[in-house]
């Protein structure tokens, strides 16, 4: 079990001392307005000493996929240029979250919002097959998103799209604001790829009363034992960090997993 966090690449020294195993940035930071910065943003992450394994925020919020002014040759365009770019740096799993870009407007239909998501997914799995990435859908609380709010909406979705590229993320946080039964983890298990981790209020992992346990034991059911990320609002990353990894070490590895 690989443990990690999300994080900027100026972190990187912090995240090392820690001890995490991975580094999760954005997929938004490797498409910059102007092309010419790429290459000095590629060897930075390149140059990183932990690897950069995940990638989140997969689209910028104004490139939208639900609504009315839909433009795929825009979409098509950034999917060309980002994935790639996703696996130039190392990484092999993008998370589509994206709430703002999802999120269809008022009176828009909700079915066919579902439709065009449907459609951007099956556009993005073909750009990520092509470079050995998986994308996993993250079911957002109804604040984020007004559209993908709990795994098994996820789930379904990933059978509707049908593609070996597309799976899931289990959000720890976001299932604990919308109030959503943690059995869900072992319904989605076929398709679990990811998890993200937080604690009350977004805080680190440790400072809260979230049920680690039942959650820890839910994966331990579906026998997952693939990347778990912090993803949180620090309020000191330098000071909360070893002791977020501490806490996440003790409730997701055994002797044997090391």
């Amino acid at each position: 079990m690989k443990i990690g966090c999300c994080i900027s690449i100026d972190q990187i020294d912090n995240a090392g001392q820690a001890g995490f195993d991975f580094l999760e940035c954005t997929v938004v930071s490797l498409v910059p307005d102007n092309d010419a910065e790429y290459e000095a943003i590629r060897q930075k992450y390149q140059d990183s000493h932990l690897p950069i394994e995940v990638c989140n925020v997969f689209l910028p919020g104004h490139l939208q996929i639900t609504g009315n002014d839909v433009d795929e040759t825009a979409i098509e365009t950034y999917l060309a240029k980002a994935i790639p770019r996703v696996k130039e740096i190392g990484a092999d799993t993008i998370v589509f979250g994206s709430g703002e870009a999802r999120s269809y407007p008022k009176y828009f239909s909700k079915k066919e919002a579902e439709k065009q998501v449907i459609r951007f997914l099956q556009m993005a799995a073909e750009y990520a097959e092509q470079h050995a990435i998986t994308i996993v859908i993250e079911p957002l609380n109804k604040k984020e998103s007004n559209i993908i709010n709990s795994v098994p909406e996820a789930v379904e979705l990933a059978k509707k799209v049908n593609h070996p590229s597309i799976q899931v993320l289990a959000d720890f946080y976001h299932m604990e604001v919308e109030r959503e039964p943690l059995q869900h983890i072992v319904e989605a298990g076929p398709f679990l790829r990811h998890i993200h981790v937080a604690d009350s209020d977004r805080l680190a992992p440790g400072t809260g009363t979230y049920p680690y346990e039942t959650f820890v034991h839910y994966l331990k059911d579906v026998n997952y034992r693939k990347r778990i990320s912090i993803e949180c609002e620090w309020r000191n990353f330098e000071t909360e960090a070893m002791d977020s990894y501490s806490f996440l070490n003790k409730y997701f590895r055994s002797d044997d997993d090391e």
